[in-house]
């Protein structure tokens, strides 16, 4: 049999035969306890979990349609996506390691590197977002355990060369933990290129409503599985059976969402990109910019989301632009179905090397409404960002 596209195998597990009369979806199962027939019975796994906290039926097939969309030899499921990021991070490290992390992390990533890990004998260092391989694979130390990536990076897009550094990393020893949101798991496949461990935040893309919070860890080596998994059952994290239905609904339409939202983004990326008032978008599925070639030979897809920036400008400016737009809805995360628009300058202080950018920074998520429509509501908002820059 030849291999099925994603957008079938992640629809067929649900349709699959041999499971008797049954609806198309699982039932959500809300337990604690989970009652016996007899006491030899309590113990028993080998009949499924034996206390509430442990996957049921839900969780268990989103587990298993996570670890076949990564390509993983196992996956397990976790409260949020900052929770994906750090749980590896807890399993894989101890007192007098070190992480190496881009410049351009995820913020709460980094907060939890500098602001968690570091009093606890972890520390870490920042490569530029921009910083070549060879860069890279140098300032990784004796010392070094886990290169954590992010690619591509927050807020500014940065591309790395995901499999040569995955293949450096691997010959020092070293291991690499991948955030893995913006291709979903669809566009690029971390595991496939060498990489340790994969996470998501499904709050993303999977969830795909902007109604649950969730995040996924996906291994291809069984060692570094055991340790992931011993350290979720030590700490006692388990997702919601209500969020794990949801999360699994999404993902039977991951990859026509993620692939209609891609083509309305490059639309609007090629748009803004003519614009006079944009400096340069940052979205590496747009040809000429940053990453475009990484990303071309690389991805499949690309995400829905990138960076916009202006050409100068202020806050002041950038909130005018922002409150004219009526499409756009004024809110983090991304991945939905909607439209979101944020301004993201003023976090860009917190990098050790902070980019020099010609003007404002602004953030723009791409849902799944009509690009025409929402190229209209851009009129709208540059017209309001031309109005707060003119003297009065």
């Amino acid at each position: 049999m030849t291999e099925r596209s994603d957008r079938t195998r992640l629809i067929a597990g649900a349709t699959r035969r041999g499971a008797g009369r049954r609806p198309v979806s699982p039932p959500v199962e809300r337990a604690s306890t989970l009652l016996n027939d007899s006491p030899g019975a309590m113990r028993d796994e080998t009949h499924g979990p034996v206390y509430g906290i442990e996957d049921l039926t839900a969780a268990r097939e989103l587990r298993a349609a996570i670890a076949d969309l990564e390509g993983a030899a196992a996956a397990w499921l976790v409260p949020s996506g900052l929770a994906a990021v750090t749980v590896p991070l807890l399993a894989l490290l101890r007192p007098g390691d070190e992480v190496l992390a881009t410049d351009a992390l995820y913020g709460p990533s980094r907060r939890f590197l500098t602001r968690w890990l570091a009093p606890r004998g972890v520390s870490t260092r920042f490569h530029p977002a921009d910083a070549s391989t060879g860069d890279i694979v140098a300032r990784l130390s004796d010392r070094t355990r886990v290169l954590l990536i992010e690619s591509p990076a927050s807020l500014t897009f940065e591309l790395v060369d995901v499999p040569a550094l995955a293949a450096a990393c691997r010959a020092r020893g070293v291991l690499t933990v991948m955030d893995n949101t913006w291709t979903a798991g669809l566009a690029f496949r971390p595991l496939a290129h060498g990489v340790d461990v994969s996470v998501q935040a499904l709050t993303k893309y999977a969830g795909g409503h902007s109604d649950l919070l969730m995040g996924s860890i996906a291994v291809a080596d069984a060692a570094v599985g055991r340790q992931i998994a011993t350290t979720i059952e030590d700490h006692g994290w388990r997702v919601s059976p209500d969020d794990a239905w949801l999360a699994l609904r999404g993902l039977r339409t991951l990859p026509l969402r993620y692939a209609e939202q891609a083509r309305s983004a490059l639309r609007l990326a090629e748009w803004l990109g003519a614009r006079p008032e944009v400096t340069q978008v940052l979205y590496p599925a747009l040809p000429g910019a940053p990453g475009h070639d990484l990303w071309r030979r690389d991805h499949a897809g690309a995400a829905s989301l990138f960076g916009v920036v202006m050409k100068g400008g202020d806050e002041a400016a950038a909130h005018a632009l922002m409150s004219a737009l009526e499409l756009f809805g004024l809110g983090y995360s991304w991945g939905g179905f909607e439209s979101l628009i944020t301004h993201e300058t003023g976090q860009l202080a917190f990098r050790e090397r902070p980019p020099k950018l010609a003007g404002e920074l602004l953030r723009l998520h791409v849902g799944l409404e009509d690009p025409a429509d929402l190229i209209a509501d851009l009129e709208a908002g540059l017209a309001a960002w031309r109005a707060a820059l003119s003297p009065t």
